[in-house]
């Protein structure tokens, strides 16, 4: 069981264990990111990063020892939509205190969203690349994979991809709060 343990789980600054959930046995990784079909099946790791199950990512929120980043995609407002005719996006219930930057899982971003990504990043974690970040969408959803990994790539040192998301999360019945994303960059239309 010990051995077990160990290999489930990585140990953080905090002498917290981190352990991984199922994702799809024997998928394997990409080399680099997931471009498309971002609503699939997820492999169980992510090179580099910690992968939490919901318990570990509970108990991270609970103790505020990480930055949770949920990357879900926003809809835009409908094409062809007459201006003076009002329109509410759902609303997005999220982890508690995250921070919610949509459209940033994506495989390739376009320069104002990556700029977008990097420096929303740099604001939540104060500049602070060895503060933990927990990056989470839905479940099998690509989206949260790729920006755990856009992340490392940055030079973030404690990165954790939680790929149950707030679908693991809600199971759980774990609190949630309505989000509003971080305002972004105006994109040419």
């Amino acid at each position: 069981m010990r051995a077990k343990a160990i290999a489930a789980g990585l140990i953080f600054g905090s002498a917290m264990v981190f352990s991984v959930t199922t994702g799809a046995e024997g998928l394997q990784e990409p080399a680099g990111y997931r471009m498309d079909d971002y609503r699939a099946p997820t492999p169980q790791t992510l090179q580099g990063a910690t992968v939490l199950s919901t318990d570990a990512a509970h108990a991270a929120w609970e103790r505020h020892q990480a930055v949770f980043v949920d990357v879900l995609p926003q809809p835009p407002r409908p094409a062809g939509l007459p201006a003076s005719t009002l329109w509410h996006p759902r609303p997005r219930a999220d982890v508690p205190g995250s921070i919610w930057l949509p459209d940033t899982g994506y495989g390739a971003l376009a320069p104002g969203m990556a700029g977008y990504f990097e420096t929303s990043l740099e604001r939540a974690t104060a500049g602070d690349r060895a503060r933990m970040l927990v990056f989470y969408c839905l479940m099998d959803c690509w989206m949260s994979w790729n920006a755990a990994k856009r992340a490392l790539s940055l030079g973030y040192l404690h990165v954790a991809w939680y790929p149950d998301g707030t679908d693991g999360w809600v199971a759980h019945a774990f609190p949630t709060a309505v989000n509003e994303p971080v305002p972004r960059p105006r994109m040419q239309e």
